[in-house]
């Protein structure tokens, strides 16, 4: 009997030991919204997610698809930032935040921008749209086919500003905030606009003070856009950067304005204080061994790369692994082998090696005078 007990005590404290404890690191604070997610810009890697997919309205956290198509519009070169922009009776009819705009008033697109992104002006993002697609209609409709185009597979957008007494089919998820806010922010020109916390257009006569109060509390925020209304409850895209490292929280149906910068503010320290980004910088390698070229090898090199991981102090490396088989003709731009990026025993990734130099194939001729070549060194 005694022996018995033994044996299964042993066996027990086998299997303990061979439990694998997780390195995950878990958010452990309490979530009191509706959904929430805090994601790496670069990567777009989820760092924690709760409800991320649930279709909800998102009050004026919309302006972020109308801020982009903006932005975009700019940087193709369609409109620029001091182009002026005659206002419509419509643009004036808004409700809401609003810097009161006037029918046929004059303001440039900087300005109209600034108020969307600082003051969330309704009649500023309507003014804006119809400047751009002629009709706040035809705004919205380019509005979802950029949501299509980005994968925002529970996006419907109904008007340009997130006002929501009417429209009920005007949802969207902190997922696919989260995912527009990552287009946003390859734009450099939003952080003119995002980072203010107060300014004014008509030459100083109307103030504007930022709706994102974390702009001026934490350290680090760049953004992005706060909104709320009876449906939506109080929502957030916010953004901040520390140590090269790019964070967006988003929260949505938070009770309070307080509740909601206060739970951003917590999954922003939590991703900074347990992530970082691991950078590579792309470099040349050893050249790579072609067969049957009118040169042995080709030159090769990788571009930069970067990875989000937990916080650690094992060392980085890079191993380089060569298309053994790899046969002429090759061209500049072919890939020729993988590079993988190692944190201690842990891959974080792959990309291409790639050619940078062209090797042309042999000609029968060519291989004909390589063959006497070496029969003649060999006697």
């Amino acid at each position: 009997m005694k022996k018995t007990i033994a044996i299964g005590l042993i066996f027990c404290m086998l299997c303990t030991l061979l439990v694998v404890p997780s390195n995950a690191v878990e958010f452990t604070g309490e979530i009191n919204a509706k959904s929430a997610i805090l994601m790496e810009q670069s990567s777009g890697k989820v760092l924690f997610e709760y409800n991320a997919d649930e279709a909800l309205p998102p009050a004026s956290v919309t302006k972020v698809m109308t801020i982009l198509l903006v932005l975009e519009a700019i940087d193709e070169g369609k409109i620029t930032i001091n182009d002026p922009v005659t206002v419509s009776a419509y643009a004036t009819s808004m409700g809401g935040s609003q810097i009161y705009l006037k029918e046929n008033e004059v303001m440039s697109v900087s300005d109209l921008l600034k108020a969307v992104v600082v003051a969330s002006a309704n009649d500023a993002a309507v003014a804006l749209a119809e400047h751009l697609y002629g009709t706040e209609e035809a705004f919205v409709a380019r509005m979802n086919e950029r949501a299509a185009e980005l994968g925002m597979v529970n996006t419907n957008f109904c008007n340009t500003n997130g006002l929501d007494d009417t429209d009920t089919g005007h949802l969207t998820s902190a997922r696919d905030i989260a995912i527009m806010s990552r287009e946003v922010l390859k734009h450099p020109l939003i952080f003119d606009y995002s980072t203010i916390w107060m300014d004014s257009v008509r030459n100083g006569e109307f103030g504007l003070t930022n709706t994102n109060r974390l702009i001026r509390f934490y350290h680090g925020a760049n953004g992005l856009k706060t909104g709320s209304t009876s449906k939506a409850g109080f929502c957030i895209s916010a953004t901040a950067e520390r140590d090269g490292m790019q964070l967006i929280a988003v929260i949505m149906g938070a009770p309070s304005r307080d509740t909601r910068n206060a739970l951003a503010a917590s999954l922003l320290d939590f991703g900074f204080a347990n992530y970082s980004v691991r950078s590579f910088p792309g470099q040349a390698v050893d050249p790579v061994p072609v067969k049957g070229g009118t040169t042995r090898s080709c030159e090769a090199s990788y571009a930069d790369a970067s990875f989000v991981t937990e916080k650690s102090n094992e060392e980085t490396t890079t191993q380089v692994v060569y298309n053994t088989s790899l046969r002429a003709p090759v061209k500049k731009g072919d890939v020729v082998g993988t590079v993988r990026f190692l944190l201690g025993s842990e891959e974080l990734g792959t990309t291409d090696l790639v050619a940078q130099s062209d090797v042309k194939q042999m000609t029968f001729g060519e291989i004909l005078l390589h063959l006497l070549r070496t029969s003649c060194f060999c006697s």
